[in-house]
Order: structure tokens, then C-alpha cells, then sequence
């Protein structure tokens, strides 16, 4: 809905839980995906990005926090799952994305964000997938500015721009 309110020069990412029966929606309309979560998800990008003859650049999602109601890998799953996708070679993973816990004082946010920068940096160090990841896909309104200052490349600004 908000792609159809802001036509123009609007490079749209596509952030939240994507089922795989709706990867066919969001290839095409969706530059990058930054909530690559699991290897059904990967397998259903992988077989239709093939047929569209497209590379889709992607964040792995984890879970730094633990919460339950946030989707993303556990920290401990990262690594073998990044060595799985390094095969995928209609994906390419430009780094890592997390969600922190919503918190009135943003401050409380800066570990998940210094964990995801640390899980970023083991990962190149264990060559974990085909190439570096240079990208982290953290922050939102209400933390963009810790996320800046713990590594993030790329914040996600919905509210702040768009309202609720």
C-alpha cells in the first residue's frame, strides 16, 4: 500500500516474516530482502530468482535478542546456515539484519546492536560464507541513532517518515 502512496524514484526493501508462497509477490517489486530466515525461504528465492534471471541481494535475519515473538535464526544457527548459502548462487547475502526490543530509552538496544556487529565480524573471520558481509541491517525510528554508532549501514525508518 505505501509503494502505491510513494511512486517515483522509491527503492523498496522488503523487511518483516515473508512467507515462501509469497516470494512471487515481493521478487520484482522489492529490490532486497532483509529477512532471509530459513532454508525453505532461501530454497523458494533461489528456485524463483533463477527463472527470473535475477540476483536478489539479501540480509540473513537473526534473533540476537531471543525474543519470541521475533523471527530470525538463532545466533548459534548463523554460521552453518551462511556455509549453506554460500551454494545459492541466485542469492547474494550482503550481510546481517536483527530487530531490537521496542524500549523507551533507546540506550537499552546497544548490545543487540553490538552483538549483530560482532556476529558480522566472526563470520568474515571464519570465512563462513562465499564472501565478506560487509552490510548490518539494524535500527528503526526509535534506535537508528545507536544503531549508527554500533556499525548499522542500513537502518529502517518507517514511522519517522511515513507516520504510524
Amino acid at each position: 500500500l505505501k509503494a502505491l502512496q510513494h511512486r517515483g524514484d522509491v527503492v523498496w526493501h522488503f523487511i518483516g516474516h515473508l512467507q515462501t508462497n509469497k516470494v512471487k509477490d515481493v521478487l520484482g517489486n522489492f529490490r532486497v530482502i532483509h529477512s532471509l530466515d530459513r532454508l525453505s525461504l532461501a530454497e523458494e528465492l533461489q528456485k524463483r530468482a533463477e527463472k527470473l534471471g535475477i540476483v536478489v541481494p539479501c540480509f540473513v535475519q537473526v534473533n540476537v535478542s531471543g525474543e519470541a515473538t521475533k523471527s530470525g535464526l538463532p545466533p548459534d544457527e548463523l554460521f552453518p546456515f551462511l556455509g549453506r548459502l554460500s551454494a545459492f548462487g541466485a542469492l547474494d547475502v550482503a550481510g546481517l539484519m536483527t530487530m531490537a526490543p521496542h524500549e523507551d530509552d533507546p540506550e537499552r538496544t546497544r548490545p543487540v546492536f553490538r552483538a549483530l556487529r560482532e556476529l558480522l565480524r566472526k563470520a568474515n573471520g571464519t570465512g563462513a560464507y562465499r564472501k565478506p558481509l560487509a552490510e548490518l541491517s539494524m535500527g528503526m525510528s526509535n534506535d537508528f541513532e545507536i544503531a549508527i554508532e554500533e556499525g548499522a549501514t542500513w537502518i529502517r525508518l518507517g514511522s519517522v517518515l511515513f507516520g504510524k
